[in-house]
């Protein structure tokens, strides 16, 4: 039997969490990625941020990480979903508080709409708390459906929430 050519993505995750040693969260999560999704190239600074939505609630620490990766964007989101469960996270209230929240933004330049997953994420032009991380990483990065650098998506971006480099 033939077996199928490996596929490398790259992706870049905004990890973030409120609840808890924030900081120890983000590293466990991280070390719970490399194990089990790929190779972590690239990471940003770690950011506080005031809660986006619902926001009566402890402010986050987020981090973008890339991610070289053979996983499918599905398989990759089923991964980070189950990493969110063994690290205790309970989806609550929708924008709620959370010991962890693993979100992909881009991979590579793959547009999909899935029950599952939505890549380019959705919100990605409209948050200041995951535009500014990613573009300290990759500011060059074209953004697949906007067709504009993060640097440029971050100078636009309406959203006003503080975003401090911890």
């Amino acid at each position: 039997m033939k077996q199928q050519p490996e596929h490398n993505f790259t992706a870049y995750l905004l990890i973030g969490g409120n609840i808890g040693e924030r900081k120890s969260n983000l590293q466990t999560a991280a070390q719970k990625i490399e194990e089990l999704c790929g190779n972590i190239v690239q990471t940003s600074s770690i950011y506080e941020t005031a809660a986006w939505g619902f926001t009566d609630q402890p402010n986050f620490y987020n981090q973008i990480l890339k991610l070289n990766t053979q996983l499918s964007p599905e398989k990759l989101m089923l991964q980070l979903l189950a990493i969110e469960e063994t690290m205790g996270r309970k989806r609550m209230v929708k924008l709620g508080p959370r010991t962890i929240d693993l979100d992909i933004l881009i991979i590579d330049d793959l547009i999909i709409h899935s029950e599952l997953l939505h890549l380019p994420h959705p919100q990605l032009p409209n948050r200041r708390f995951a535009l500014l991380p990613l573009a300290e990483i990759a500011p060059n990065l074209i953004h697949p459906v906007e067709k504009k650098t993060i640097s440029t998506l971050l100078q636009q971006c309406k959203d006003n929430l503080n975003v401090q480099k911890i």
